[in-house]
């Protein structure tokens, strides 16, 4: 994929005045009281306002939250004005009742220099997710230029997050895009080796993209969590009641395969902690991988297992972690998770590049509080997956070229 024009490239003279319509990542978790549990994707959104605002730009930003089917009053954006006033030190951030239309218009005539305006969930359209080419018009008639920060969206062709920047010149990444486009593709295509790669979660279909493309690239794969039982059913393991994919059985074996033929180090846990139901109060012990009991099910690696990966990651350079290793939602069955977070938090005091690409991994590292301690943490779910399958995301493709 070209490197992306940055908004880091623009300076006073190409914002100051000028009407900047931002494209951001605001969905976060709110309570039924409408208070925000996590606001680390407003924190994410602030160094590309703040680098508006400090060149006198006006500043027009636009989001989603969850996914509502029309105009729907507990999806509003509003509860989120008084906590981005405050990230962004900003007496007033000015709330839309709406994302188009007259109103609107009229707030944004009326911005000063520095002002923000958050405009009302653009999901309340359904022209939103069509990419309707009409409503990406009139979004893109109230600004100047556009900045797509929104990198939880970037595998979505919509019309805030590629319908717009048809209709504004220049069209640039923010900040956030750029660091998880440095990361996530530049890592990726140009790893520091030797470069290896931790997947994880509970089904080999949803990452199959995801192992395919790198055991393209990878010196090392590690795989945990509950599709590691596919794998081992495909060797001919018993493997209890553990979740097994029985129509991915072919794939496992091939892939090992591959793996080997490309030279890839692939491990497989060589223990495991079973239980005897799925749920946090279940009775549990460690057995070996390829003795799991009938009744038994496989919810996290064992301490052998943690041991081996942890040894073989310490000889790397670059790491790229996907998906937890157990269900560590439940306490006793979440030291394998615990103990690859720690690993990876060891290994980046040690200069080693570390990379958590997204989803339930970054769940996992934030409940041990190492989220600070890693290279990069991707604020995507499905745009992170989408690139380390090697795809083009939409909402990148739009924008110009550096």
């Amino acid at each position: 994929m070209a490197t992306k024009k940055s908004v880091g490239s623009l300076k006073e003279a190409d914002l100051k005045g000028k009407r900047v319509f931002v494209r951001v990542d605001l969905n976060v978790p709110l309570d039924d009281n409408f208070n925000i549990t996590d606001d680390t994707r407003i924190r994410a959104a602030v160094p590309t306002i703040k680098y508006l605002i400090g060149y006198g730009a006006r500043v027009i930003l636009s989001s989603h939250l969850g996914r509502p089917k029309g105009v729907t009053p507990k999806y509003s954006l509003k509860p989120l004005v008084p906590r981005l006033s405050e990230l962004l030190g900003v007496e007033v951030v000015k709330m839309a009742n709406d994302c188009i239309g007259e109103e609107v218009e009229k707030l944004v005539a009326g911005l000063s220099d520095g002002g923000v305006l958050l405009l009302e969930n653009v999901r309340f359209y359904k022209e939103e997710e069509k990419n309707d080419p009409e409503f990406a018009k009139k979004l893109a008639s109230l600004a100047d230029l556009y900045v797509n920060d929104a990198f939880g969206t970037a595998h979505r062709a919509h019309a805030s997050t590629e319908g717009v920047a048809k209709y504004l010149k220049p069209s640039v990444a923010g900040f956030l895009m750029q660091k998880e486009l440095d990361y996530l593709v530049g890592a990726v295509s140009n790893p520091k080796k030797p470069f290896a790669a931790i997947v994880g979660g509970s089904k080999v279909s949803s990452k199959i993209g995801v192992i395919e493309s790198l055991l393209e690239k990878v010196d090392l794969l590690l795989l945990g969590g509950g599709m590691i039982f596919t794998f081992y059913k495909a060797q001919g393991h018993s493997v209890g009641s553990s979740l097994v994919e029985e129509d991915k059985l072919d794939l496992a074996n091939s892939l090992m395969e591959k793996a080997k033929a490309k030279g890839v180090n692939l491990l497989l846990p060589s223990d495991v902690v079973i239980a005897d139901k799925f749920a946090a109060d279940a009775n549990s012990k460690i057995v070996q991988a390829s003795a799991i009991p009938d009744g038994w099910m496989g919810l996290d690696i064992g301490p052998d297992s943690i041991k081996s990966f942890g040894e073989a990651l310490d000889t790397t350079k670059t790491i790229i972690w996907n998906g937890p290793m157990g269900v560590f939602e439940f306490d006793k069955f979440a030291a394998g998770t615990e103990a690859i977070a720690k690993k990876l938090a060891e290994l980046g005091g040690k200069g080693v590049t570390t990379i958590i690409g997204g989803g339930d991994s970054v769940a996992a590292v934030e409940k041990v509080g190492l989220a600070d301690k890693m290279s990069h943490i991707s604020t995507g779910g499905g745009a992170s997956l989408e690139l380390l399958e090697g795809k083009t995301l939409p909402g990148v493709l739009a924008l110009d070229e550096a």
